[in-house]
């Protein structure tokens, strides 16, 4: 083992101290275990060690790599050299997109020697980019566990009945519509996942699948299930919600030891009394009791398909027409002739990034980003989305829109706003094709078409605000866009600090024309706050023009013919930008303009940092707009305590920032959103800017508690904020924003003989087992909890955890699946530790929820543990004999 921990540190010279990369050690090894997956250089290190310690490599038994490693197709050729592998897993998904979504693998098939790894048991493949299943894999004699969840499978291969060994096999997401007859010879197989394909019809041979325990067939296209599952005598849990089931055979009640039966969201109008009536049974969301609309008033019916709550990432879609709710509260209406054939629809809720959610000057974001799928397909009728929101603080200003990415730029959709209850309302849109969608609060925008004969438009908002286009202005048709940002005398006089400014509406004009009118146009704008003609100096009025982004403003007075009524300014130009009039003693009013401006854009925020009363560790980040910190606080304060919400500080929409741990404080750099060691936010007004996590110390809290600090800072300089504010915000602290303290107290007497925290947890030490079969250590655990991932909770309640205690372990530790895992099996752990059985219930535990390789992974431990136990038996007794031979030669 240490020869093994030597080989995979990977010292300097395979290049650590200048690739910057983590140095490789024990902590991914156990003996013949190989974890290189955590690595984004894992295949370069592979490659090294293969071509320098080849004799060592090639004893590996489980092998872990990242399928989107960019050296992972120069890997695969080396594999098959690896005869003694039991596991291997090529998995993609450790890789994220532009949007923040996983990234499927490079994996398109295998090298045909694949199949002389004879001794290969457990193979995953998930999250990569198979269309068919590779030949190779059908020569795998010894294989027991095959994933290939989340590719793009259409078929399985004819012969695929020839894995006799099979006893797991996951297709989940992928794309498969028809099963082969040959499945139905898996005699062994126990878990069968067929969920969120397309399949439409099941071979009869299914049945023949006698051990099967538990069948997954939920999210395709099935009408009907073939009444052979009847002979699935050992069958547990079937899932079969979110199809097109009509019926069901009433002989699936008769199944002994069937304990789950989930037919929800499908088209059942009758279910057989014998099915009816078993506890276990879950049929919401059918159209139970309704009865079947005729051939007349077909077309006619809105629900023909009910899905009436689908959390999961994909549903399918008939020529009938469905109504779907999502679990988040969007709703979409597919009317019936939509689509021709049954089309499976993909969604996802993306974080907004600003680096791809441009949002314009005053627009306010409502939504997270809704990704729909497939993308290019066209729908034969408009299919109708309703997207729910928070309503803005500002409704007269603003008005709510539906906003749609093309690929290429963004554009606003025709939006019909229903508000349902409180401040909870819906944006309403319809939609040929399926893109990328979210909800924004724009300034009230008026339009028109502006003919050659000219026209007249104005404000909504503002009825004083008009723009009027001669005839001759333009000899093609044109499109006019007008709107208006009212800013009250208060904000003028507070920004400036002069009672004597004065400022009328912001207006802003744009078209669709790069060319400039032929004829100038004319602009009709009110006198500033409590200026009339009659009090008006005219030397004191300014008209302002400033450019699409608002950096510059400049006093174009002189430059236009400017007229003046008892109420209102008139002046004319020939292109469109941002016009203010204001009226001010001072002479240079432009840099002003610039300063009202930038503060028009900004919010003023606090920060706050609390931690949960139950479990200080927890914290809980938020930046929050000034007048909601004291609801915000209400609601927090029974669950959790902290200091006072920093001072106030101002930030633009979609701005960046960071919370920095400091002092002794620490987290787990390994998330997806901590940059530099720093956990990264964007500030969005109307949405939570909120983040709860798990912190550590490095500190030993044994003797004393940790007294650290939680800063923020702003991140890059966002592109259009004025020169002004971006020449303020550089400097060595500049950017830091605010600082609130965190105290980690003292541990508790009863972990003191722990060497250490890690992830926020001090545990005591462990001995699992008997002398005789060998000990799991708290160390094998660690390196178990690594593997375990999101089937955490399944493999709990395998191992004899109550719902209950699973249920606090996720609400404890929400947010944070490490510490969710290793809650899961120390809890276990320190309730078994006196149990000599456990290690063997941990491993049925194991196989139960599908993980053959975490079990394979345990069972080479445990038998490691039975040889140096044999050998330390073996060794003492010689020496035992030994010494009895010695002392019978000196009593001679």
């Amino acid at each position: 083992m240490q020869k093994m921990a030597e080989l995979l540190g990977l010292q300097d010279e395979c290049g650590e101290g200048t690739s910057g990369a983590p140095t490789l050690t024990g902590s991914c090894l156990a003996d013949n275990r190989l974890n290189l997956d955590v690595y984004r250089d894992g295949c370069r290190r592979f490659l090294q060690l293969f071509k320098e310690q080849r004799g060592e490599v090639v004893q590996v038994e489980f092998l872990r790599l990242s399928s989107n490693d960019c050296l992972f197709d120069t890997t695969l050729g080396s594999l098959p050299h690896l005869k003694h592998l039991k596991s291997l897993v090529l998995k993609g998904g450790h890789a994220r997109d532009e949007f923040g979504s996983y990234q499927h693998g490079s994996l398109t098939n295998l090298p045909p020697d694949f199949g002389n790894l004879r001794c290969l048991t457990h193979l995953d493949l998930g999250f990569n980019r198979l269309s068919t299943l590779p030949r190779c894999i059908l020569h795998l004699p010894s294989l027991r566990v095959l994933l290939v969840s989340h590719n793009s499978l259409v078929t399985l291969p004819e012969d695929f009945g020839c894995l006799s060994k099979l006893t797991f096999f996951s297709a989940r997401r992928n794309q498969l519509k028809d099963l082969p007859q040959s499945i139905g010879e898996l005699s062994m197989l126990k878990d069968l996942d067929l969920s969120e394909n397309a399949l439409e019809l099941l071979p009869e041979e299914l049945g023949n699948l006698h051990n099967c325990t538990e069948l997954d067939l939920s999210g395709n296209c099935l009408s009907s299930i073939p009444d052979s599952l009847a002979n699935l005598k050992s069958l547990r849990r079937l899932h079969l919600h979110s199809n097109l089931l009509v019926t069901v055979p009433a002989s699936l009640a008769s199944l002994p030891n069937l304990s789950r039966l989930d037919l929800q969201n499908n088209c059942l109008r009758t279910i057989p009394a014998e099915i009816q009536t078993l506890p276990f049974v879950h049929v919401r969301g059918n159209p139970l009791g309704e009865t079947e609309p005729s051939p007349q008033a077909g077309l006619k019916s809105l629900y023909n398909v009910i899905h009436s709550c689908i959390s999961s990432g994909s549903f399918t879609v008939t020529s009938e027409g469905c109504s779907v709710v999502l679990a988040c509260g969007i709703h979409f209406y597919f009317p019936p002739g939509a689509t021709s054939h049954p089309l499976r629809i993909n969604f996802r809720s993306l974080t907004p990034d600003p680096q791809w959610v441009k949002l314009r000057h005053h627009d306010v974001l409502l939504s997270k980003v809704l990704e729909l799928q497939p993308h290019g397909f066209q729908f034969q009728q408009e299919v109708q989305i309703r997207m729910p929101y928070i309503s803005p603080q500002t409704p007269h200003q603003h008005e709510v829109v539906v906003r749609t990415f093309s690929g290429q730029s963004w554009s606003d959709l025709r939006t019909i706003v229903k508000k349902r209850k409180a401040k909870r309302c819906e944006a309403q849109c319809c939609v040929l094709h399926f893109s990328w969608f979210l909800v924004v609060s724009r300034l009230v925008q008026n339009e028109c078409k502006v003919p050659a004969e000219g026209t007249l438009l104005f404000s909504s908002v503002d009825p004083n605000i008009k723009v009027i286009f001669p005839p001759g202005v333009t000899k093609e048709p044109r499109s006019v866009k007008l709107q208006v940002l009212p800013v009250s005398a208060e904000e003028v006089q507070e920004i400036t600090a002069n009672a004597e400014c004065r400022a009328s509406p912001l207006l802003y004009l744009s078209q669709d024309s790069t060319v400039d009118f032929l004829k100038p146009v004319r602009i009709q704008l009110p006198l500033p706050p409590e200026v009339t003609g009659l009090n008006l100096v005219r030397s004191r009025l300014h008209i302002l023009h400033g450019d699409l982004e608002g950096k510059s403003w400049n006093d174009i007075t002189n430059e236009v013919v400017l007229e003046f009524t008892h109420l209102y300014a008139v002046f004319e130009v020939t292109h469109f930008s941002w016009y203010w009039l204001w009226y001010s003693t001072k002479t240079y009013i432009g840099g002003i303009a610039k300063k009202v401006y930038e503060r028009l854009r900004l919010y003023q925020v606090n920060f706050i940092a609390l931690q949960r009363k139950k479990d200080p560790e927890q914290v809980l980040l938020q930046c929050v707009p000034n007048h909601k910190v004291d609801p915000v606080l209400r609601k927090l304060q029974d669950r959790y305590r902290g200091p006072e919400p920093s001072d106030m500080v101002e930030m633009f929409e979609g701005e960046q920032f960071f919370a920095a741990f400091e002092r002794g404080i620490s987290i787990d750099m390994d998330r997806p959103d901590c940059v530099d060691g720093r956990l990264s936010f964007i500030f969005y007004s109307h949405l939570k800017n909120m983040k709860e996590i798990y912190v550590t110390s490095p500190v030993d809290r044994k003797g004393q508690a940790v007294k650290g600090q939680v800063s923020f800072y702003r991140g890059a300089v966002p592109d259009s904020i004025p020169e002004d504010a971006s020449r303020r915000r550089k400097g060595p602290d500049s950017r830091w924003l605010a600082t609130l303290p965190i105290k980690l107290p003292q541990l508790k007497p009863r972990w003191d003989e722990n060497p250490g925290p890690l992830y926020g947890f001090s545990f005591p030490p462990l001995n699992l087992g008997n002398a005789e079969t060998g000990y799991l250590t708290q160390a094998n655990l660690l390196s178990i909890a690594r593997r375990v991932g999101a089937d955490w909770q399944s493999i709990g309640l395998n191992l004899g955890l109550t719902y209950q205690q699973i249920e606090r372990i996720d609400y404890n530790n929400r947010e944070d699946l490490n510490k969710q895992i290793l809650d899961m099996l120390f809890s276990w752990a320190q309730q078994n530790s006196e149990d000599p059985d456990c290690v063997s219930k941990l491993i049925t535990a194991m196989k139960e929820s599908g993980r053959q390789d975490i079990a394979d992974e345990v069972e080479a431990i445990i038998e490691l543990g039975r040889q140096k136990y044999s050998e330390s038996i073996r060794r003492v007794g010689l020496e035992q004999e030994s010494s009895t031979e010695d002392s019978a030669i000196a009593l001679m």
